[in-house]
């Protein structure tokens, strides 16, 4: 397999993982990538992909802000109110859509069992991430739909004693996510 070249700035996808990214930061065979959720995670080159997506305004604005740092004097009054509110909401909580159509390509030939397994894994892995990681809190997007993934991640959740949720801000998720928080220092 060749080695891609990599920039900053950069848009790319991990190959074994539903972890999209930017690219901060290029060293030897490695690139450290800004996640979607607002993690810095380093891969190796053979690990993630590029992808492009031309009308990404995120990407656009960010790849703009990396390459030159003095483009913000030029920058319209409207690009600023933008650019002011992705950094308000990267520095936000941590959000993860559990919606099979952003965690698969294609959820063809998939059972409604095998779709809510990989639901369940996928929030499995973002709050054991949390955990390890000592982040305070995470919101799981899951939808309204007959409830079964929210019966699910609820059953989950019980399993872990240094953790308790409630339902997300309805004015933000209606009524289709849950908002999780780690305790810390727990003995």
């Amino acid at each position: 397999m060749t080695t891609a070249f990599y920039e900053i700035g950069d848009k790319v996808a991990v190959l074994d993982d539903a972890i999209e990214g930017v690219v901060t930061k290029v060293e030897h065979n490695k690139v450290t990538i800004n996640t979607s959720d607002g993690f810095l995670m380093t891969y190796f080159f053979n690990e993630v992909i590029k992808i492009n997506k031309t009308n990404d305004l995120n990407n656009a604005i960010y790849n703009s802000n990396l390459r030159n740092k003095d483009a913000e004097t030029k920058l319209t009054q409207r690009q600023k109110i933008i650019l002011k509110k992705l950094e308000v909401t990267e520095k936000g909580i941590p959000e993860f859509d559990l919606h099979i159509e952003k965690l698969v390509k294609s959820k063809n030939g998939l059972s409604n069992f095998d779709i809510l397994n990989i639901q369940i894994d996928t929030a499995q892995r973002h709050i054991e991430f949390a955990i390890k990681n000592r982040i305070p809190k995470i919101v799981l997007i899951h939808g309204v739909g007959e409830g079964v993934l929210k019966t699910e991640l609820e059953f989950l959740l019980k399993k872990y004693h240094q953790i308790s949720f409630e339902e997300a801000s309805y004015q933000k998720y209606g009524l289709g996510a849950t908002m999780i928080y780690f305790k810390q220092n727990l003995k």
